[in-house]
Parts: C-alpha cells; sequence; structure tokens
C-alpha cells in the first residue's frame, strides 16, 4: 500500500521539476523559448492519465508558485491560465479514452479560453493590450521601412499609395483581434494533442487516433456562418455598425479557413485516387494555399462540400 501511495507523489515531483525547468528554459532562450513553451503542459498531461486529475491540478498549482518565486508572479500566473488548463482538460480525455474527434475539441476550447483568459488578465493587471502591442511594433517596422524606401529615391505618390494599404491592414488586424486567439488556441491545442499523444504511446498509453485525412468532414455550420458574415458584412458596412462589422468580418475568415481545409481535403482524396506521388502532392497543397485565386476557390469548393459530400456521392456510384 506505502509503495503505491508513494508512486504518484514521486513522479509528480518528477514532472513538476520538468514543467519547472521548461518555463525557464521559454523564458531565458530567445530563440525557442516560444516553442519550449507549447511543451509546457505536456507533463501534466502524463500526470493526470497515469494517476488522475486531482494530481495534476496539484503539479500545476506547484510549477506556478516555483516559477513565480524564480522569475516573476505574473509571469507564472499567466503561464499557468494560458496553458495548464487545456493540458489537465487534453490528459483527462486521453485518460477517459474519448475519441480523438472529442479530445481535440475539448482541447481546443479550453486553449482558446486560457489565451483569452492570459491576455484578459495582463490587460487587467497592467492596463496593456499586448496585441495592440505588436501591432504598434508592426506600424513602427513599416514607418521605418518606408523612410527607407524614401531614402533610396520612391516617389511620393508611390510611398502615399503603400501607406495606404499598410493602414487598411493595420486596420483590418485590429478588426480581427478575435480571430487571433482563435487560431493560437488551434496552433496549441494541435501541438498539444500530437505531442501528448506520442508521449504516451511511448510510454504504452493508448491513445485514442483521428481519423484518416480523407475522411475529415467539418460540420455544414460552417457553410452556414459564411452565409450569414456575408449579410452581416453588408449590413454593417452600409448602415455603419462596428461591432456587428467586426463580428462579421471574423466569422467571414474563420469560415474560408475551415473550406479551405475541407477543400484541401477534398483534393488530397482525389489525388490518392489517381495515385499521384506524395511530393507532387505537397508542391500542389502549397500552391493551392499560395494562390491566392485558387485558394479562394478550394474553400469555395470545400463549403460547398459540406452540404453535399462529394466524397459519399463518388463513393455510392461507384
Amino acid at each position: 500500500m506505502s509503495e503505491h501511495r508513494i508512486t504518484p507523489l514521486t513522479e509528480s515531483g518528477l514532472l513538476t521539476a520538468l514543467s519547472v525547468v521548461l518555463a525557464l528554459m521559454a523564458v531565458y532562450l530567445p530563440v525557442i523559448g516560444f516553442l519550449l513553451v507549447l511543451f509546457w503542459p505536456l507533463p501534466l498531461v502524463v500526470l493526470v492519465v497515469r494517476h488522475g486529475l486531482r494530481w495534476g491540478i496539484l503539479a500545476s498549482l506547484a510549477a506556478g508558485i516555483l516559477v513565480g518565486l524564480l522569475v516573476e508572479p505574473l509571469l507564472s500566473l499567466r503561464l499557468v491560465v494560458a496553458f495548464a488548463p487545456a493540458g489537465l482538460l487534453l490528459g483527462w480525455a486521453f485518460a477517459k479514452g474519448w475519441s480523438g474527434v472529442r479530445t481535440f475539441m475539448l482541447t481546443l476550447l479550453a486553449a482558446i479560453a486560457g489565451q483569452a483568459a492570459a491576455v484578459g488578465l495582463l490587460l487587467w493587471v497592467t492596463d496593456v493590450n499586448p496585441l495592440a502591442m505588436q501591432v504598434d511594433i508592426l506600424q513602427s517596422s513599416f514607418d521605418s521601412s518606408l523612410q527607407l524606401y524614401e531614402s533610396m529615391g520612391m516617389s511620393g505618390a508611390e510611398l502615399a499609395k503603400v501607406r495606404e494599404d499598410i493602414e487598411q491592414g493595420m486596420k483590418m488586424l485590429n478588426y480581427l483581434f478575435p480571430l487571433v486567439f482563435i487560431l493560437m488556441g488551434l496552433f496549441y491545442a494541435v501541438v498539444s494533442y500530437m505531442a501528448g499523444g506520442r508521449i504516451l504511446r511511448r510510454l504504452g498509453h493508448n491513445v485514442p487516433q483521428f481519423p484518416p485525412f480523407c475522411e475529415w468532414r467539418l460540420p455544414q455550420a460552417f457553410l452556414y456562418m459564411f452565409g450569414f458574415a456575408l449579410v452581416g458584412l453588408y449590413w454593417g458596412g452600409t448602415r455603419e455598425i462596428s461591432w456587428l462589422y467586426r463580428l462579421s468580418l471574423n466569422a467571414n475568415v474563420l469560415a474560408i479557413m475551415a473550406g479551405l481545409l475541407q477543400g484541401i481535403v477534398l483534393v488530397h482524396c482525389l489525388l490518392s485516387h489517381y495515385k499521384v506521388s506524395l511530393p507532387l502532392r505537397i508542391v500542389l497543397y502549397v500552391f493551392l494555399i499560395m494562390n491566392p485565386f485558387l485558394a479562394q476557390v478550394t474553400a469555395m469548393t470545400g463549403l460547398i462540400d459540406m452540404l453535399f459530400d462529394y466524397r459519399r456521392r463518388f463513393a455510392a456510384r461507384k
């Protein structure tokens, strides 16, 4: 009995120490620190799967306190708020044996909420919006570049055109702040799910798998979101309803990104059916994404595929 009681405590201490080391490396290593912070909750995932959610919560609190003592309390609090919930829920879903899609969606929601809560915490404590600060840094870098172009002899008309385009881009970026949280949460959820699943499989645990890429089907809600977003953009733009325009713009971009993913899945199935080699397929995927016109056509095709499901129709006809 005593051995079973000591084992979770010992493993919890080791994994907590690993979390603290990862946090310190993320703070003091300027180049790879951004990537290391994404792996900070992985010890929590392993601990929750092996010993339960209670041990994971205690380990996250202990790691946060140690990082706060060694570095800075506010930084430690932001780290725990931003990354711990998704890591704990990912480990809990793995332990429950949920399906891959259900586990990933839970992790994605927790990651988005954690990123938004961390930014809100920083805004509440310091009255500084980090996203707006990044936009200001971009704006200052663009201003420096324009001054360089002016010194190189660029005409005033060309400078004015470039400046107008940059201002429009900065304005659009300010409108898309809500989408930034979704993309940050998506990136973190993908990294956590893939890395956490790989580590647990190495440790001998059964981890639910995602369905094959050819079988990915996004919900039809994205198609309806795209339609309502177009209406919202028209109403918000013509009647000068700012909040409606911003909300519709974020929904429109999100729906187009979902359609692009669905369209790439459709293209992947088509190329796999005709046995196109993998290097050539990768080149075609990159070309589809980088070309604006083809990306838009692929996104529209993917949105329509959510409704008609061409793959199922082709399979039934075959």
